[in-house]
């Protein structure tokens, strides 16, 4: 059976070291193995075994034991900062597969574009039939500001007010986040 015993550890740049909280270990008859990757540590009803995350230098490493914990100190072969304690398994696919190829079906595509071009058409022939007929019903006077107001002001304005349209040049009023430039 064996005891339930916990075990922490940090690192630094040159070594690693591992807290292992087993009290009064000497009367437990605690054994410790360091090995380049390997550590083992065995004490009654307790058991430690790691596969190290990195090989270690064997001949400067050392533990030692205090009243509550064993402390393992273990120099790193290099420098590299660990990302665990223990080796991680690192699992290779057998072979990878192709990535999936995504066909598309351009004439679909092709035909919802035509299919919105063809709505915003309707929706601007729509515009122009009404503007045609507001102008075909209207008055000598109302046709004037139409024609004054739409060619002032660059396209932008389209008054049927003559009396606001015939006293003065019509401004230029571009939407609202755009700004207007004369050609040169």
């Amino acid at each position: 059976m064996s005891t339930s015993v916990r075990h922490d550890w940090y690192q630094s740049d040159a070594k690693v070291v591992i807290t292992v909280l087993l009290k009064n270990a000497k009367d437990k008859n605690y054994h410790v193995e360091i090995e380049q990757q390997r550590i083992h540590m065995t004490a009654d009803g307790y058991e430690l075994d790691l596969k190290l995350f990195a090989p270690i230098n064997v001949e400067r490493s050392s533990y030692k034991d205090f009243p509550s914990k064993v402390e393992i100190t273990l120099a790193k072969e290099t420098g590299i900062r660990w990302d665990g304690l223990e080796e991680t398994v690192k699992h290779k696919p057998a072979v990878s597969a192709p990535p999936p190829i995504h066909k598309k079906n351009w004439d679909s595509l092709a035909k919802e574009v035509e299919k919105s071009e063809e709505a915003e058409a309707q929706s601007e022939e729509a515009l122009q039939r009404l503007f045609k007929k507001i102008y075909s019903s209207s008055s000598p006077e109302v046709q004037k500001a139409m024609n004054k107001s739409f060619s002032e002001s660059g396209g932008t304005v389209l008054s049927t007010n003559w009396n606001e349209v015939g006293k003065e040049t019509v401004d230029v009023k571009p939407p609202e986040g755009c700004e207007f430039r004369k050609w040169e």
